[in-house]
């Protein structure tokens, strides 16, 4: 018995240790204020310059909160194409689960679905939904608005970081990835939970992992078999991202001008895109566009090509400078920046729904 507790004290320590250095090695998975504090005071001399802790609302004007955090997914399709973006249903959980059905049943929604909070981030509570008894389960959990969409089946998912001066015609694509999903790979003999303890990124998100997974954690995955343990493929929820910088040429840039220029106020921000080709998305077919991310979007291409955290931070201060830069525009044009006590009420609003979005997410199973 003592030899057992032993060598698993010893088993115990090495994970530990082998996470800690991953961590430790890998500036990526750190907490994002172990990340930004460094360069934190360059922001806050942009607040001072401006006279604005929240400069950036002026960037994306139409967009709640500059589509910082916070801004509902319904008005950033109203800014979209018709078209570009998936059939959705905005549902709020007051709502009687029949009237619920009547909405998917009039819109011509079929399953699978997907489902996601009408206010979100980082993938939470984001799922596919195949059965009416799924939706009825998720409609019962979730204490938020949210929508059913569509499940867009396009093979790609890629992610555009694209921004546009408001005085000039055309804007630039400083980022272009694609995103894979978070999984592992099965080789016949060990369970999805030793896979996932084994695995050095899924090893960190072990807890919120088991909580999503119980049902299936002591399952033996077949050798070859990848499993999928998001639906999201958001670097927070352990997805992949792959450059895809050799890929950007005017043909995609002509793309997101014309995105930008369709309501004329989507000057900053990333696209999440589901696409059949590379080269249909650059000739404007067969895309659909999951979300845009606006003023709070971060330049996730620092993330997938390589960069160590000195050249990350180039890049972040770069997209900084840019988001200043467009928002003063706007506000010598007029476009006021949200007063201290309206843009602090909405942020410490905005807090407190994802708190319990993150909670319900990493206890909800897949």
């Amino acid at each position: 018995m003592i030899k057992i507790l032993s060598a698993a004290l010893r088993t115990s320590i090495h994970f530990r240790r082998s996470k800690f250095l991953y961590r430790l090695t890998h500036w990526e998975t750190w907490h994002y204020l172990g990340k930004y504090i460094p360069i934190m005071p360059v922001w806050f001399w942009y607040c001072l310059k401006s006279r604005s802790f929240w400069f950036f609302t002026a960037a994306n004007p139409t967009l709640t909160f500059g589509g910082f955090e916070g801004e509902s997914k319904r008005e950033m399709y109203e800014k979209l194409p018709a078209g570009t973006y998936p059939t959705s249903v905005y549902i709020s959980p007051s709502e009687r689960f029949n009237c619920v059905v009547k909405k998917i049943k009039e819109t011509g929604l079929k399953f699978p679905l997907a489902v996601k909070p009408e206010v979100g981030m980082m993938g939470l509570m984001f799922r596919q939904i195949h059965s009416p008894e799924a939706l009825k389960s998720y409609h019962q959990k979730i204490p938020v608005d949210y929508i059913i969409q569509e499940l867009v089946t396009y093979p790609y998912e890629v992610s555009v970081f694209y921004y546009r001066f408001p005085d000039q015609e055309k804007g630039i694509i400083t980022g272009f990835l694609r995103k894979e999903l978070p999984q592992v790979t099965g080789d016949g003999q060990s369970t999805l939970l030793e896979l996932i303890m084994k695995h050095p990124v899924s090893s960190l998100r072990a807890e919120e992992l088991k909580s999503k997974h119980q049902s299936r954690l002591y399952e033996i995955i077949p050798e070859g078999e990848n499993y999928s343990l998001s639906y999201a493929r958001n670097l927070s929820r352990g997805g992949r991202l792959i450059s895809l910088e050799s890929e950007k040429d005017e043909h995609l840039l002509r793309v997101f001008d014309e995105l930008s220029h369709y309501t004329g106020d989507l000057y900053y921000g990333r696209y999440d895109i589901k696409c059949n080709s590379i080269e249909e998305l650059k000739q404007g077919k067969h895309f659909t566009i999951l979300e845009y991310n606006g003023s709070g979007a971060e330049p996730n291409h620092a993330y997938g090509n390589g960069y160590n955290l000195l050249e990350a931070y180039q890049i972040f201060l770069h997209h900084w400078k840019v988001l200043y830069q467009i928002s003063r525009h706007n506000y010598r044009k007029g476009i006021p920046y949200w007063k201290f006590k309206e843009g602090y009420r909405f942020l410490r609003g905005a807090k407190k729904h994802f708190r319990t979005l993150k909670q319900l997410d990493h206890t909800t199973e897949l």
